[in-house]
């Protein structure tokens, strides 16, 4: 049997996360291996346009900023490798991974920085329409929704944040509520139902989406299956999914403390899990913010945690 490719400090995944820790590793000559995972550069390769990222003044597109920092990771040294972890034991150091169900690695560190997928309804058309008014994230793209109109679907306290959020900006929010009733905490309901730029439109489900050159409308559909079924359209220039996100943790599941939705729990004010030597970064340990300069930030800790580690052995 092939002896495994022993690594000091591997990296999972590629987003901000995942490439920033390559940076800061690699800088400090632990020789990092990188492998992309199954999005390479993450959620924001989804993202047409990026303008709340520290210095981009025009703005750049999601696609072109983990390509910049890929070129900045394999600058440094950083071995990036195609591939995803199918498999691990992180029982004992050093760590064994699978990688794509066949290739072993052993590794004295590990950065897990596989993020979270937002989840959607399934429509066609929301892969049709992603980046021509189709979210999952209204603090991202928001601002180009400024006095148009915008739709949220979900009734939970995420839905409820998306929507103020975008009330801020836009012209007219609709939420799109499954249930009867929504399931936020009772101060979020009261802000949204008072909210004068928010209409709830309540046991109403999407069919599809329609428009030109982007959203320009939806097809719902209220009451489906009862003898008051109604089916009408809204106007809409921005269609944003706020019904959930799930890390992706489930290969780690066995070894890590993870909370109730699957998030990678971390020592409070670190990347720090609960096996020594194993940091977790980005979305896949981030319920809250899900900012791609989050993201980074926690890159930079888990790289110098593990840097921090490895030295004090």
């Amino acid at each position: 049997m092939k002896e495994a490719e022993k690594i000091k400090c591997l990296i999972i995944g590629s987003g901000p996360a995942g490439y920033t820790a390559a940076i800061y590793a690699s800088r400090a000559n632990l020789s990092p291996v990188l492998y992309e995972g199954i999005q390479p550069g993450g959620q924001l390769t989804t993202t047409s346009e990026i303008e709340n990222f520290p210095g981009y003044p025009d703005g750049i597109s999601g696609i072109a900023m983990m390509d910049e920092l890929k070129k900045q990771a394999a600058r440094f040294g950083t071995d990036i490798r195609p591939g995803i972890v199918t498999g691990c034991d992180l029982s004992q150091s050093p760590f064994q991974v699978t990688i794509d169900g066949k290739k072993s690695v052993e590794a004295k560190t590990v950065i897990i920085c596989t993020g979270a997928t937002a989840k959607y309804l399934g429509l066609p058309d929301e892969n049709k329409y992603m980046g021509m008014g189709v979210s999952a994230c209204a603090v991202c793209d928001g601002f180009f929704y400024r006095k148009k109109n915008t739709a949220v679907v979900g009734g939970g306290d995420s839905a409820c944040e998306e929507a103020l959020y975008l009330a801020g900006l836009a012209d007219k929010v609709y939420m799109i509520v499954r249930k009867s009733y929504l399931r936020a905490s009772q101060v979020m309901q009261e802000r949204v139902l008072n909210h004068p730029k928010i209409e709830i439109l309540f046991n109403t489900n999407t069919l599809g989406l329609f428009g030109e050159n982007g959203v320009e409308g939806a097809h719902l559909i209220r009451f489906a299956g009862e003898p008051n079924e109604e089916r009408f359209d809204i106007a809409i220039d921005g269609f944003f999914l706020a019904i959930g996100h799930k890390p992706n943790s489930d290969v780690f599941k066995d070894y890590l403390d993870l909370d109730e939705n699957g998030y990678i729990q971390t020592v409070w004010g670190t990347t720090k899990t609960n096996v020594a030597g194993v940091f977790a970064a980005g979305d896949v340990a981030d319920p809250h913010y899900r900012q791609a300069v989050t993201a980074a930030a926690t890159g930079c800790i888990a790289a110098i945690e593990a840097e921090r580690f490895l030295t004090r052995g």
